[in-house]
């Protein structure tokens, strides 16, 4: 929605005749906040607003008003589309935004690549995250002359040495080395030399749950739960809706009140998570390599046997 003054003239009208008047201009996921109301005027300002063209809700222990980053409009560093996917879902739980129903709010957040423009893996509940599996596309003759344009003691000291895993080299005749099964696609090589390097042509998303400020066990950064799935097809979007909806319902039974969905993970555990969703453990989900040197080897040969007949299913 785009409004004018008129419009903001009557929502100031509006909210001093049911409300207290305060209005707060936007909140983080850009809604308009209308503070302060008493119970029995909470319907008739929302039939006024709702005449005036405007849907309610977002608030409360309810889903968020969903944000996504500008995706393929502009950014060509964008692994899928984020505003439709962004629609898709939200058109999805338009009744869960409308009136709260959870034991706490829920958020989704679209990020088209792994630069996570909208801060999707830390403040989000349902972070869709593009990325891709397949190799960084690297056009050498534009390596050539980044180098040759910056130097390359430049290039080596803000590009090569900088990437976390070590996945770059520098070669003597200015071409670039990428180690891509080591590259976590942090996106700093790409970030720096645009011209040269972008992200590979397999695309699709990351999706981690979980993520959240300070409630009641500290921030927490969004989990690993599908490492990667295609959003191409009108059937790739319905999966993804599918998946939020089977996510937010088992919170939905299994959350306490006012706990959110990453906290609920943290207490029942990310085994009994995944095994209510009906979802397959992936190393990909790892948070940090094991403390404990000791591993039991218990029904080692029925586990082995369990997986060789889901994958031959």
């Amino acid at each position: 929605w785009h409004y004018d003054t008129g419009t903001l003239r009557k929502f100031c009208d509006i909210w001093e005749k049911h409300g207290s008047g305060l209005i707060a201009l936007h909140g983080q996921t850009g809604d308009i906040m209308f503070q302060g109301c008493t119970t029995e005027n909470i319907q008739p300002a929302f039939d006024e607003f709702n005449e005036l063209g405007f849907d309610m809700g977002g608030a409360g222990p309810a889903v968020r008003t969903g944000m996504s980053c500008v995706g393929p409009a502009r950014c060509e560093h964008a692994c899928y589309d984020t505003a439709r996917a962004h629609r898709r879902v939200l058109n999805d739980f338009i009744d869960d935004i409308h009136r709260p129903a959870l034991p706490y709010k829920f958020k989704f957040k679209f990020s088209g690549c792994t630069n996570d423009c909208m801060n999707s893996i830390q403040r989000s509940d349902f972070a869709i995250l593009g990325t891709w599996r397949d190799d960084i596309q690297v056009d050498q003759t534009e390596v050539k002359n980044f180098v040759n344009t910056k130097g390359r003691d430049y290039v080596i000291d803000n590009v090569v040495t900088r990437c976390p895993t070590r996945a770059l080299k520098l070669n003597a005749d200015d071409t670039l080395a990428v180690d891509n099964r080591n590259c976590v696609k942090c996106m700093h090589c790409i970030n720096v030399m645009t011209k040269a390097l972008s992200p590979g042509k397999e695309r699709g998303v990351t999706i981690l749950v979980g993520g959240k400020r300070t409630l009641k066990i500290g921030d927490l950064f969004g989990t690993v739960v599908v490492p990667f799935m295609k959003l191409e097809t009108d059937e790739d979007y319905d999966r993804l809706a599918e998946l939020g909806r089977n996510i937010m319902e088992f919170w939905a039974e299994n959350g306490l009140e006012h706990e959110r969905c990453g906290e609920m993970v943290e207490r029942i555990g990310l085994a009994n998570f995944l095994e209510g969703l009906g979802l397959e453990p992936d190393p990909n989900m790892i948070n940090h390599p094991r403390t404990n040197p000791f591993v039991r080897m218990d029904d080692w040969d029925e586990e082995v046997e369990r997986l060789k007949q889901s994958k031959a299913g």
